[in-house]
């Protein structure tokens, strides 16, 4: 059963994951054990003392199963392995345990809707002939045209060009397409066969077992087809931004197309996607303490609340706040929108300002000191809100994207399949700096990390931040621990009052007043203490892109 972290009873009420604060780890670039500039397991178990000191709940870490790494690890060829890049089961049993014996969770990514083109799921398939047992596991369809010379549908690829590749069949001749959302070494699961789902659930009861206390399911709204898979609407392509067509330009990086996702896209949220999260949800329910997050990319709020009702999703991420600007009015129609989003299903709100597949918020909200000071004025705000809380590594040392890397040493597929036009996801996955002066940071023993740590970090790294009370670390720490023990921050719902001009101001039942200034003059505060705030206060005000917590 999912282990149970030291000192907690194995019945908790409300349920640990309401109000947690889930630490995401990218773990090729947290801390590396080894030497190769790459980070891994032993790394992440290294540094548990920072996580527990920082005060985080869970940790959500992204795919360490095994893969050939054609994107990132979401091309999983083995989901019931650790890859050799990361360590071996042993080295996350050992993680799972010290985890839990300071008191933090441990999720972990799963993918769904689609496996790598080296499992030996997919080699028997392609080996196999059309019409057999083996590639009923995917979604192998003729072609249409002369010789069944075109894709069976119009449908375009996540990272542009068809969702179709053809393959060779075991004669030699041109043969069957099989579909793939996103990247060709990425073919898509049929979730209508049964052994497709009994092998999903033996995945998840495989780590369950192992003390996992829940997932993240990547694309969690893809993975159930329309029936007879139709053509796209071609205004619906041209919406989405993408092209089926093999020769068209490649789009900008995966989270950008996912971001603009039309809902009425037939690749995804099909209505089947519901009985299959039910069938899983049974199986997470065998493990009570187990959570269940699907990232859920759905524009409609009713659509949206539909996946976490009570017997499927217990959370999904809402990508809201980090789509919004630092604006006031945008960013309470953002709040209040996913908290409408799951009110109609008395579901839990999720806030997430950053991840691996964003750019990094202090670059987002402008970049240097004016970026830097908005990204720790909306921590506050997102700790201050109802829910749990998403936050990814570096966000608490105050990094920054970092768009100028070596074209020689980007990693990330899109540059690749852009032709070198768009450079990808890089430059929010620059690895950790830890301590020291100089790269690699103390991030790995060995001459480099796998992407190079720029050199103005030396007043970032972690040990310089925990030195000092203003920095961004310590405002984390700090935070994290109010929002931990006090009362104040009760209840599941939001109070908006009055307030100056572009301006926020809310409350929470336990009576929090959480205040953001959005504007460019200092303000006065409302009546009470201050219990923090992201920046000093002078003459008593509350200066230009800035929060503060008042009870």
């Amino acid at each position: 059963m999912a282990g149970v972290v030291a000192g907690e009873a194995e019945e908790s009420t409300p349920p640990w994951w309401r109000s947690a604060v889930f630490y995401q780890i990218y773990p090729r670039s947290f801390a590396d054990s080894s030497g190769d500039g790459i980070g891994d397991l032993a790394g992440i178990r290294d540094r548990l003392c920072y996580l527990q000191l920082l005060g985080v709940d869970a940790l959500w870490i992204c795919p360490v199963m095994r893969s050939p790494m054609a994107d990132g690890g979401y091309d999983v060829s083995d989901p019931r392995d650790i890859d050799p890049l990361f360590g071996d089961l042993a080295t996350m049993d050992r993680l799972i345990a010290e985890a839990h014996e300071r008191g933090i969770r441990l999720t972990m990514d799963l993918v769904p809707n689609h496996t790598s083109d080296r499992h030996p799921w997919f080699a028997a398939a392609v080996a196999a002939a059309p019409g057999s047992a083996e590639r009923a596991r995917y979604i192998f369809r003729d072609g249409r045209g002369p010789g069944g010379a075109q894709p069976p549908n119009n449908w375009p690829s996540i990272f542009g060009g068809p969702a179709w590749t053809r393959v060779t069949e075991p004669d030699g001749t041109p043969g069957q397409w099989y579909l793939h959302l996103f990247a060709s070494e990425q073919p898509d699961l049929n979730w209508d066969n049964p052994e497709v789902v009994a092998d999903f659930e033996q995945t998840m009861r495989f780590w369950l077992d192992r003390g996992v206390d829940g997932f993240r399911i990547d694309v969690a709204h893809g993975m159930a087809k329309p029936p007879g898979l139709p053509d796209m609407d071609p205004a619906v392509v041209a919406a989405v931004g993408l092209s089926a067509d093999p020769s068209a330009a490649h789009p900008p990086d995966a989270d950008a197309k996912l971001l603009v996702h039309d809902d009425s896209d037939p690749r995804f949220n099909n209505p089947g996607v519901h009985d299959i999260h039910r069938r899983l949800r049974k199986v997470v329910d065998e493990y009570p303490d187990a959570v269940s997050i699907g990232e859920v990319w759905v524009e409609d709020n009713v659509r949206f609340g539909e996946y976490v009702r009570p017997d499927e999703l217990h959370l999904a991420f809402n990508f809201r706040l980090a789509e919004t600007p630092f604006d006031a009015v945008k960013i309470r129609a953002a709040v209040e929108n996913s908290l409408e989003s799951v009110a109609q299903v008395g579901a839990v709100p999720t806030w997430t300002l950053s991840n691996h597949d964003i750019e990094r918020e202090v670059t987002r909200y402008g970049g240097g000191a004016s970026g830097l000071a908005r990204a720790r004025a909306m921590i506050m705000v997102e700790l201050a809100l109802p829910g749990a809380v998403f936050v990814y590594n570096g966000a608490e040392l105050g990094l920054p994207n970092v768009d100028d890397l070596p074209e020689d040493v980007l990693a990330d597929p899109v540059w690749e399949r852009s032709g070198h036009t768009e450079r990808g996801r890089d430059g929010c996955r620059v690895p950790i700096p830890w301590e020291g002066v100089r790269p690699p940071f103390g991030f790995t023993e060995g001459p480099g990390s796998w992407l190079p740590i720029p050199a103005e970090w030396a007043d970032r790294t972690v040990a310089a931040q925990l030195e000092s009370p203003a920095s961004t670390l310590s405002l984390y720490r700090t935070a994290l621990g109010l929002r931990r023990t006090r009362d104040e921050f009760d209840g599941d719902t939001v109070d908006w009052l009055g307030g100056p001009p572009d301006c926020l101001v809310f409350r929470r039942p336990g009576g929090l007043i959480c205040v953001l200034n959005a504007s460019a003059d200092p303000i006065a505060l409302p009546p009470g203490t201050v219990l923090l705030t992201s920046v000093p206060l002078h003459e008593g005000l509350l200066a230009p892109e800035s929060a503060a917590w008042l009870v």
